[in-house]
């Protein structure tokens, strides 16, 4: 694998995180809660995987720049800076929420989780967009 192949693979952990969270929700409305704690965590490493891939590729490489013109263009750019704000809120957001729930805090858990779910589900579904938007488009 090359630096070349890193969006790619950041992608991938995006739609892996985002088929994750789906499957750790459904498990947690049917109070399945060991199960929850199991994928949530897994979730947890593969977007810590992401977040070192991309933070070595762009460290490396820099950023691309989209070439798409016409409606497509405010609509790359509307997606992106959403995403890229919410994005930063993800590491911090994951952090409290996890602990939370591994320290059986659950009430604040719950709290936080309603927050954090939607945020970090539209970061990693936004984030396959913005690569496919940015690479095969």
């Amino acid at each position: 694998m090359s630096l070349h192949d890193l969006p790619t693979l950041d992608a991938v952990l995006n739609g892996t995180a985002a088929v994750l969270l789906i499957w750790a929700f459904i498990l947690i409305r049917r109070r399945r809660i060991a199960a929850h704690r199991r994928v949530m965590i897994t979730a947890f490493c593969v977007s810590i995987a992401f977040l070192i891939s991309y933070v070595v590729y762009h460290a490396q490489i820099g950023s691309k720049h989209y070439e798409g013109t016409g409606v497509l263009r405010p609509v790359y750019y509307s997606i992106l800076l959403t995403h890229t704000l919410l994005a930063v809120t993800v590491p911090v957001l994951a952090v409290i929420t996890l602990r939370r729930g591994l320290i059986k805090d659950y009430a604040r858990h719950r709290a936080i989780a309603r927050w954090t779910l939607p945020i970090w589900l539209y970061v990693s579904v936004t984030g396959v967009v913005v690569y496919v938007m940015l690479y095969h488009t």
